[in-house]
């Protein structure tokens, strides 16, 4: 059996984020449903008028979220991604909504979709145009916010094609300028290290400055490979990374995918895996995987499926409440990978009251469930004397008062997560800072 510990842990436990955009939005990690990897650019409403870019599509997922426990649960933004435009500026140069699809236009939209207790979310691009070849905002930063704040929108989501890349960073600071100019409130989602990262490493503290999210790294597709590309990028740069989140400003990997319901599917129950057929690609184990990550992360939840007809047990999971708490946890920090093992990673995140969170995933395709000890896991120590520890996937389980050298071991399947939430049962405050005090990795990050 091998282990590596990563001494991040360390300096994240006793490091403080940077400053963040102080425009009172995202004080935790942003819920809602976005348009893009589910419906992506279809416009064809003439043939497919239930599942096209329209007005209609949004007005739909905000009914469903409105009466299916989505808003309940914390799921509050149904976002606009690319495609939503007229191809031509209006007379005065504002960007105006494709007229066969939006009959009513943005303003009327986002009026229904107060109306049902939620909030709008709008797409729009630094660059000349879109990715999608849509108007971009480029030379009309102050117009289009100006123009979203006057069509009440909520939330931009600011990409980054078709832009100089020596420009980005500037595009970006500009409309957040724009948007504060306004007056309005509209949370402000970017991507400016995505479009970096290939040239140079960006700078966290303006990003931070700037924007209450960011994305890092590729679009999330339908497919475990990807979801793991997106954690393994993750914890080779959480050194960067993870000290920039905190109340105000999120990393952002990206979307969180769960199936819609299929008919020409087979489920069996919410512990089985789906028979996957066409092209939804994850079984539920990497579903939970993703979800419990993704809170582990303190990221972003926007689900990106169809909330109309979505699989019950998928449906269950995006609304448990208890991955939720985690997700929203008061404390604000960001988790991270501690520890590999054997096949195992380990990932953790520090919660208010002295809390942890941990997630243990089997990294294994094949195989059955594997076992995996819980004295392996950095943070256990917290359990000195004693701990309360629930279990919350892949089943929930009260595992009762632990301590540090309970011989209880975790069943976790292939591609599977084991969530759990530990409570110590005496107050740690400074605990951690005192263990800690004196390492290298608190000295090499002091800085930060």
């Amino acid at each position: 059996m091998y282990i590596v510990v990563f001494t991040l842990t360390l300096v994240v436990l006793i490091s403080p984020a940077a400053d963040a955009l102080d425009n009172g939005l995202a004080l935790t990690p942003t819920m809602g449903w976005l348009h893009w990897e589910r419906f992506l650019c279809n416009t064809d409403c003439d043939s497919d008028p239930d599942n096209c870019i329209s007005e209609r599509l949004y007005m739909q997922m905000a009914d469903v979220m409105a009466k299916e426990g989505w808003k309940e649960a914390g799921y509050e933004y149904v976002c606009i991604d690319d495609c939503w435009p007229s191809h031509q500026r209006d007379a005065r140069g504002r960007l105006q909504a494709d007229a066969k699809r939006f009959p009513g236009g943005i303003k009327k939209l986002a009026d229904y979709v107060h109306s049902k207790g939620l909030k709008l979310g709008i797409y729009a691009d630094v660059g000349k145009s879109t990715c999608a070849g849509y108007p971009g905002s480029l030379g009309y930063y102050e117009t289009d916010a100006q123009t979203f704040a006057d069509w009440d929108v909520d939330l931009l989501k600011f990409d980054g094609c078709n832009m100089d890349w020596t420009l980005v960073g500037e595009g970006y600071v500009n409309m957040s300028k724009a948007l504060n100019k306004t007056g309005r409130s509209i949370l402000y989602s970017c991507e400016w290290p995505l479009y970096e990262w290939p040239f140079k490493k960006p700078n966290y503290t303006a990003i931070r400055d700037a924007c209450n999210h960011w994305r890092n790294f590729n679009d999330v597709f339908d497919s475990w490979s990807s979801v793991k590309s997106i954690l393994d990028w993750t914890a080779s740069h959480q050194d960067l990374i993870v000290p920039a989140a905190g109340p105000g400003g999120w990393n952002d990997p990206d979307m969180v995918l769960c199936f819609t319901r299929i008919l020409s599917q087979e489920y069996n129950q919410c512990t089985s895996s789906w028979l996957v057929i066409g092209n939804f690609g994850l079984s539920h184990a990497q579903q939970e995987s993703q979800m419990a990550l993704w809170a582990i992360m303190a990221a972003p939840l926007l689900v990106s499926n169809d909330l109309r007809d979505i699989c019950p047990c998928s449906k269950e999971l995006l609304q448990n409440r208890h991955i939720i708490d985690i997700s929203q946890d008061a404390l604000g920090r960001q988790g991270y990978r501690t520890a590999m093992v054997d096949t195992f990673e380990v990932w953790e995140r520090p919660l208010s009251k002295n809390r942890l969170a941990i997630a243990v995933i089997n990294t294994l395709e094949l195989g059955g469930p594997r076992r995996f000890f819980i004295q392996a896991i950095p943070g256990w120590k917290i359990c000195e004397p004693h701990c309360n520890v629930t279990q919350i996937l892949p089943q929930y389980q009260e595992m009762g008062v632990q301590t540090p050298h309970s011989k209880i071991h975790l069943t976790v399947n292939p591609s599977g997560t084991a969530l759990l939430t530990v409570t110590p049962t005496r107050d740690l405050t400074g605990f951690r800072e005192v263990q800690w005090e004196d390492t290298p990795a608190r000295r090499k990050h002091s800085a930060l």
